[in-house]
């Protein structure tokens, strides 16, 4: 992250106690369950220190680096909201808008409102009343939207986990439900079952063949 600060107005950057947000979501891509969205507000002051964490986009932290930074800024009294929208969800309104009602059902849980939310992608949150600025690719930019990123990582998994007790037969522990070789041969022999997301073409033309 050349600029941990990028996308925060250089008004905030001065301001004492600046609370800065950062939203990012978990399971775009994937064909089982449903997408999960976090949000992280940390005082300004708070960034270094997510640095020296190793806070980074969590697609580049293994399970157990992505819990120990958890656990770490636990410590620390770190507010975070989670928010999701089922599969269900996603074939009703498709993956972005659904992403989108993610994104929002966790912002508007924050106990106090944030100076500024920078969120992942090109999309600002719909009905947020806040100042909110995008960031694509925003999660190897900002570290705020990276914990955000993280602990969203650390709940979709938690979750697909409990499923592949009552769904064992898709293997959702090793592909939390992305669409890798063994998913889809799972699928081939099981089909669908009502967590998957049928508005997907793998999962559509599986399930009605």
């Amino acid at each position: 992250m050349n600029n941990p600060y990028e996308g925060i107005p250089s008004n905030l950057l001065t301001k004492t106690g600046a609370l800065i947000a950062g939203v990012d979501e978990v399971g775009r891509g994937c064909l089982f369950g449903p997408v999960f969205a976090a949000v992280v507000a940390v005082p300004l002051e708070y960034i270094p220190l997510l640095l020296q964490l190793g806070v980074k986009d969590s697609k580049k932290l293994s399970h157990c680096q992505r819990y120990k930074i958890f656990q770490q800024v636990q410590s620390h009294n770190c507010i975070y909201r989670l928010g999701y929208a089922t599969a269900q969800e996603i074939d009703q309104l498709n993956i972005l808008q659904a992403s989108l009602k993610a994104m929002s059902r966790a912002v508007n849980k924050l106990p106090q409102k944030p100076d500024c939310t920078l969120v992942d992608g090109k999309f600002p949150i719909p009905n947020f009343a806040t100042a909110q600025y995008t960031l694509i690719q925003g999660d190897d930019r900002s570290p705020v939207i990276a914990l955000a990123s993280i602990i969203a990582k650390l709940f979709r998994d938690e979750l697909i986990d409990r499923f592949a007790q009552k769904y064992p037969q898709y293997g959702l522990s090793k592909h939390k439900g992305y669409p890798t070789a063994v998913h889809i041969q799972s699928l081939r022999e099981y089909g669908p079952c009502p967590q998957h997301r049928f508005s997907f073409a793998p999962v559509r033309e599986l399930g009605a063949s």
